[in-house]
């Protein structure tokens, strides 16, 4: 009986810390600080999280899953985009979200684009753009061949 429990608690400490987490972050700064320090590239996610269907399906289909997990953790830095129509957001936010809903011309959801960001010397946000995309039917695995063939990675 001992034993037994032992292997449970085993088997479920593996399996918690074994689940890697994805880090989605909402402030531009922070996410190119890490982008720059990675040398990874911005996955910039514009969404209406609580309202459009698209974006949930995107998000169930793809970004949930363990596969989506790891590509990511490994490849790019996460920003999600929002426009939602409940959730609160701060004034920093929302200013952030539509300034950079209007530099990519982001008319619907969901979108992603793929950037380089880097500061000029006067202190302002250069983008280089390298794909964008959006939904993409098949899973987890048909959306990250995608995302790879728009970075150029296999």
């Amino acid at each position: 009986m001992k034993t037994s429990i032992t292997l449970f608690f085993a088997l479920f400490i593996s399996i918690s810390f074994g689940q890697t987490k994805l880090v989605w972050h909402e402030d531009l700064g922070e996410a190119m600080e890490i982008a720059n320090k990675t040398n990874k590239p911005l996955m910039m996610f514009f969404t209406g999280s609580d309202w459009c269907g698209w974006c949930i399906r995107l998000q169930k289909e793809v970004f949930f899953k363990e596969e989506f997990t790891k590509w990511a953790n490994e490849n790019v830095v996460l920003l999600e985009l929002d426009y939602p129509k409940r959730k609160v957001q701060s004034p920093e936010v929302k200013s952030q979200n539509s300034s950079l809903q209007r530099q990519f011309k982001v008319q619907g959801y969901p979108t992603v684009w793929f950037v380089n960001a880097e500061k000029d010397s006067q202190g302002q946000v250069l983008f280089k753009q390298i794909g964008k995309t959006g939904y993409v039917r098949g899973g987890p695995e048909v959306w990250i061949l995608n995302a790879k063939s728009l970075l150029g990675s296999k």
